[in-house]
């Protein structure tokens, strides 16, 4: 199974568009992992036709409020329909099993022991300043948490957070309750 993490960075914040119109904020940066070949890579704006093939070939997107964030931003972009595509939402399933949302960065930190590099308006002002470097670094640094935030909630059954006390919990997450069956999946993608 071809499993693509992706996460993608904007042009521009949501007070510069029209509220909830994701497909205006435009691209600067889409970061992936590959489970294919296990490789972190990324595409700026005009590098996108690069990932279409590799999108198009994937049993699953996996990515930390994929579904309602970066799916929709990228639907300006991708010509055919984005929501064929099977995608499980770390994000998601963490609200699913809690009730409440939790930040990247927080559980991170609880599971991985690591927290992020910097936050999403730092990646904005990467782009603003022409750091192109510095963005996709961010970018991909996103992408690996992510990833193993994944692989380590399909390993576990779950993924961990501290919570108002600062007590360690954990949080159940259940992957395959989330994925595609088979038949739902080829149906989407019309095979």
């Amino acid at each position: 199974m071809r499993t693509i993490v992706l996460d993608l960075e904007t042009k521009k914040l949501f007070h510069e568009v029209d509220r909830g119109r994701h497909d205006k904020l435009g691209v600067s940066f889409v970061g992936i992992h590959d489970s294919q070949d296990n490789q972190l890579r990324g595409f700026f704006e005009h590098e996108l036709s690069q990932f279409w093939p590799i999108l198009e070939s994937a049993d699953l997107l996996v990515g930390f409020n994929i579904k309602k964030f970066d799916l929709p931003v990228l639907s300006a972009y991708y010509p055919g329909d984005l929501a064929k595509f099977p995608a499980f939402d770390l994000l998601d399933a963490v609200k699913e099993s809690l009730g409440f949302r939790l930040k990247l960065d927080d559980l991170a930190k609880a599971t991985l022991g690591r927290g992020k590099t910097g936050t999403g308006l730092d990646a904005y002002r990467f782009f603003k300043l022409g750091k192109f470097e510095e963005l996709k670094n961010y970018c991909l640094a996103d992408v690996a948490i992510t990833r193993d935030l994944y692989f380590y909630a399909a390993d576990h059954g779950h993924l961990k957070y501290f919570d108002l006390g600062n007590v360690l919990r954990e949080i159940p997450i259940k992957i395959d309750q989330h994925l595609p069956k088979k038949s739902e999946q080829q149906m989407s993608l019309g095979v």
